[in-house]
């Protein structure tokens, strides 16, 4: 019997109807890619789905101008966005990757491109970062130039739907809070074509971090001159669950801090 999908919005909080609109927005989109057959292994449901084409993407972000200026990237450690950082780390950029969940004191991978054990394809997989990269804290990033986002769904407005566990603009926020995201800092994310959904379909709340460029394996879509510019998104508590928190080192230090400032 195949294991059931893992389910990344129990936990969310905020309103019902906008957490049940994106559940069933996903359950749309990864059933169009699984009909399509365009979700490789090991399968769209349940995740931000790695897709046939997705090193096509990588490609095309590589030649646009906003990649070729940046020097340090953060990105999620998705394996649709492994190409994206495999391609930054042969192109010598520093690569920050989340640590999937935010688990432990040292949330994040530092590849260096410099000072890796292993080709950077191996060393950008969630395996080889564990071999290759240093564990460092919120604190020891320097400022990045390019964000990479991993999406389950991504709208020309910018709008983007993740899998549901909250985690991307979480990442966001912190490292907004902590000066290492700037309001020019520019926000991309690598998706299917099938992935693309209209304007306005993709429902909101104060913490959802626009993306500034989608890129597909065929094209490059600009996204800010219909979302404006970004304004500073900060860590939204109400939003967040007792058990969200509990989970999150991190977030249990800028709670204690938050309260004792």
């Amino acid at each position: 019997m195949p294991r059931p999908a893992p389910r990344h919005d129990r936990d969310a909080g905020g309103p019902a109807e906008v957490l049940a609109a994106k559940a069933a927005l996903r359950q749309e989109v990864w059933s169009a890619m699984r009909a399509a057959k365009v979700a490789r292994f090991p399968g769209a449901v349940g995740r931000i789905p790695n897709f046939t084409g997705a090193e096509a993407a990588a490609e095309r972000l590589r030649a646009t101008p906003a990649w070729q200026a940046a020097g340090t990237l953060k990105a999620n450690p998705d394996s649709a966005q492994l190409p994206v950082r495999q391609r930054a780390l042969e192109d010598g950029k520093t690569v920050y990757m989340a640590v999937p969940r935010l688990a432990g004191a040292e949330p994040f991978f530092a590849l260096d491109p410099d000072h890796l054990t292993e080709p950077p394809r191996k060393a950008a997989s969630i395996s080889g970062a564990s071999r290759s990269a240093r564990r460092v804290a919120l604190a020891d990033l320097s400022p990045v130039d390019l964000v990479v986002m991993g999406s389950v769904a991504v709208a020309a407005d910018g709008a983007r739907l993740g899998k549901g566990g909250g985690f991307a603009d979480l990442e966001f926020a912190l490292a907004t809070a902590a000066g290492l995201i700037g309001p020019d800092t520019l926000c991309v994310t690598t998706v299917h074509e099938l992935q693309v959904v209209e304007a306005g379909t993709i429902p909101l709340t104060s913490h959802d971090v626009p993306v500034d460029l989608i890129v597909t394996p065929d094209r490059v879509i600009d996204c800010r001159p219909r979302h404006g510019p970004r304004t500073a998104i900060g860590i939204c508590w109400e939003d967040l669950t007792e058990e969200k928190i509990a989970a999150i080192p991190l977030l249990i230090a800028q709670r204690r801090d938050a309260t004792r400032s």
